[in-house]
């Protein structure tokens, strides 16, 4: 009986470690509070504006590339109201479209919503960084699935956005993705 209890105890001791390290060490981790102060500004107004481009890769849940991007985006700004109309073409020839609609208030704080977002996403700018957190529905072609994306943007320079996104299920991670946006007259 005493084996018995120390292999949960073992058990109980590896999850908790597993988890201790997701909330306090990896990419979920991160805060926007983190990236304060650091680095130029990243305004959504003036860096999501306009005409952009974006290529990117999707990795599946083995960390192995399982699809590639390019997509054309069109931010245009009423204020603190915006609009990312976005047209994605997939190496597998398919074609997606969406539209974010960002609202912004003071304090960086992000609204977000989007016809595949369930409610809406949150999100804050920090620094060079912003962040979103939204819940999405895949398309009924990939399978339909309701998954939990943490989103991060990173303004490297006054014209290159490197985006990095972490979508899990249950918790756990199903797909990253990572690409670059720029504005379409910088390529």
């Amino acid at each position: 009986m005493t084996e018995m209890l120390y292999v949960l105890l073992g058990l109980v001791l590896a999850l908790l470690i597993v988890l201790a390290r997701q909330r306090l060490a990896a990419f979920r981790a991160q805060s926007p509070d983190d990236y304060d102060g650091m680095g130029p500004v990243f305004d959504l107004r003036r860096h999501l504006n306009g005409p952009l481009v974006c290529e990117g890769l999707i990795y599946g849940p083995t960390g192995r590339v399982s699809s590639r991007f390019t997509a054309d985006m069109l931010g245009t700004w009423d204020g603190a109201k915006g609009t990312l109309a976005e047209t994605f073409r997939y190496d597998s020839g398919a074609v997606q479209e969406r539209a974010w609609h960002l609202e912004l208030n003071d304090g960086g704080g992000i609204i977000a919503r989007a016809e595949d977002v369930i409610g809406r996403g949150r999100g804050r700018q920090s620094g060079p960084a912003v962040q979103l957190l939204y819940d999405i529905r895949l398309t009924e072609d990939a399978g339909g699935h309701v998954l939990n994306v943490v989103d991060w943007m990173y303004l490297v320079d006054d014209k290159t956005i490197i985006n990095r996104s972490q979508f899990r299920k249950y918790g756990i991670k199903v797909a990253e993705l990572v690409a670059t946006i720029r504005p379409r007259d910088a390529t």
